[in-house]
């Protein structure tokens, strides 16, 4: 759970909440302890709906309904981004470098 929030830059609280309000989307395996293990598939999941929320600014309401009726449109967009922020940080280097 914890580095599932880090690597999202979420509160663990957020992501354990995001995984209980979209079960229909996110279904983590628990281990013997009872601790979440999520797939990559789930963490994929978990970014569109960070994305949705936190820069579409849609409720937790609209941000279901939208992945129930158009995933590929956001996961296109969520992998866009993550490209262009990747890119970008590449030009920053770049041009320190320099």
């Amino acid at each position: 759970m914890g580095e599932v929030a880090q690597l999202l830059g979420e509160a663990p609280s957020a992501v354990r909440y995001w995984s209980n309000y979209f079960e229909k989307f996110v279904k983590p395996q628990r281990n013997a302890k009872g601790n979440r293990l999520f797939h990559e598939e789930d963490i994929e999941t978990l970014k569109q709906i960070q994305y949705l929320l936190k820069n579409q600014g849609l409720t937790l309401e609209g941000a279901k309904q939208r992945l129930t009726e158009d995933r590929r449109s956001v996961d296109r967009r969520v992998k866009a981004l993550a490209k262009l922020q990747e890119i970008r940080a590449e030009l920053v280097a770049v041009k320190k470098a320099l």
